[in-house]
């Protein structure tokens, strides 16, 4: 019998500080929303991100985390619910995860965080306009027939890694291309916001957008890193490539406002970095740095222009979440069929069974493996989204009134608002303030239809 693992305290601490990070990127993430949208919905945008936390990560406790990471069963799509179940305590010197000496709750919490800002990234398509109990039901399901399945297939040794042998190294299908997909399926259910395109909807606070970008791009270190699990030589190429395709891509995205609008964005800045963070998360532990150099131009560049898809074929993706995390996540799972080097990680041949990339020497089966994984992870998770929020929304309503959307969903659905715009002193300030913020008033007072909608970045 082998020697079992022992137990690793370096890993452990490195998996630990990866785990506060990733969670620090859902509230990064309701800021960066939050701020794109506009103020009469700002609360609502926060609280699906804020909600998230709490619904997944109790699901993920009690069955989730068995069904992602638990034995193979139904033919491997899904794992076993009796595998890790929430009443089992797992605190024995023996409980631990694989050959990396991290106890389970460890490594539990970590992908518990990945879980949790996957459902939260679908809200960014549906703002201003969606009932908050039909995103909780919305999100419940989604995570139970979706993101679990997926999971487990990408990452918990399910049917698609043992057919396919796909290269995911931290999330482009089981996160960004998933959540995506759901983003466009939900969309296209709940259809356009009142207004939408003939009005201006631009972002109501620019700072908040930043901050949320920073914060998102300071956690995406754990999400990206973290994920080797150990600390090793791997981990450092991670780190570093996350680091420099995001900085390309802010470049990419950056020139291409430049060239086209002449003038370069705080917003467009801030979005480019998501592109790249979101595009190097699948390549990071498995590509060279000059490579992910190259990834986060291209991504920067695509995503800037993909924004804008959604005004040509008529879906109102408030936020740019298929423009940004589906196309983003695309191009990054797509890059390891031509980029994908053993050299940097071994793994990617000894204990993956997948390929060098094209452009070294291992032909085209590799791109092939990535492209048949993330078109069954794209039509699996639209279908289930699209059948999810047309149920819901014939059952108990998805989609707030009219008259709700109007006034503000912050108002209608939580009885609350960002900011308090009164203005004591008089002289008709209030309405003023109020008008300039987006909250009442009737469509005419909106900005001139001529404008482009700057929370969708460079549309034009």
């Amino acid at each position: 019998m082998p020697e079992p693992t022992p137990f690793n305290g370096s890993n452990t601490a490195w998996l630990l500080i990866s785990t506060a990070l990733v969670l620090l990127m859902t509230p990064g993430l309701a800021l960066f929303y939050g701020g794109l949208n506009r103020a009469k919905g700002v609360l609502n945008m926060m609280m699906m991100s804020f909600s998230a936390i709490g619904l997944v990560s109790v699901m993920w406790l009690f069955y989730g985390f068995s069904l992602s990471f638990g034995t193979d069963t139904a033919g491997g799509l899904i794992g076993k619910l009796s595998s890790y179940p929430g009443t089992k305590t797992f605190l024995a010197e023996t409980d631990l995860w694989g050959t990396t000496g991290i106890p389970v709750y460890v490594f539990m919490a970590f992908q518990m965080t990945f879980a949790v800002i996957t459902v939260a990234l679908i809200s960014g398509a549906i703002s201003d306009r969606a009932k908050f109990a039909g995103w909780l039901l919305f999100a419940f399901g989604w995570a139970t027939l979706v993101y679990f399945p997926v999971a487990h297939n990408v990452w918990g040794g399910g049917w698609i890694a043992q057919k396919l042998h796909p290269l995911d190294f931290a999330g482009g299908t089981a996160v960004h291309i998933n959540a995506g997909a759901a983003a466009l399926g939900v969309a296209l259910v709940l259809g356009k916001r009142i207004g939408w395109p003939r009005e201006s909807m631009k972002p109501h606070n620019v700072p908040f957008v930043a901050l949320g970008a920073g914060l998102l791009w300071f956690g995406w270190f754990g999400f990206n890193a973290g994920s080797e699990l150990t600390v090793d030589s791997v981990a450092g190429l991670a780190f570093i490539n996350t680091q420099v395709a995001t900085a390309a891509a802010v470049l990419g995205w950056v020139l291409v406002e430049w060239i086209r609008d002449r003038k370069p964005t705080l917003v467009g800045a801030s979005s480019g970095a998501i592109a790249g963070l979101v595009a190097i998360t699948p390549a990071c532990g498995f590509i060279d740095p000059w490579a992910a150099v190259l990834l986060g131009i291209v991504a920067g560049v695509v995503c800037a222009l993909s924004v804008s898809l959604k005004y040509r074929f008529g879906f109102d993706d408030s936020l740019d979440v298929v423009g940004v995390h589906f196309v983003g996540g695309w191009i990054g799972t797509l890059w390891l069929g031509f980029f994908a080097n053993v050299k940097a990680n071994s793994a990617i041949e000894s204990a993956l069974g997948a390929k060098d990339g094209l452009f070294f020497g291992g032909g085209a089966g590799q791109l092939g493996s990535q492209a048949a994984a993330a078109a069954i992870v794209t039509v699996w998770s639209f279908a289930i989204a699209y059948a999810l929020a047309f149920i819901i929304e014939k059952t108990i309503g998805f989609r707030v009134s009219s008259e709700a959307e109007v006034e503000g969903i912050d108002i209608s659905e939580h009885a609350e608002s960002g900011y308090d715009l009164s203005n004591p002193g008089g002289g008709g300030g209030s309405a003023g303030a109020f008008a300039l913020a987006g909250i009442g008033g009737s469509a005419s007072a909106s900005a001139p239809a001529a404008q482009a909608p700057a929370s969708e970045k460079v549309a034009g």
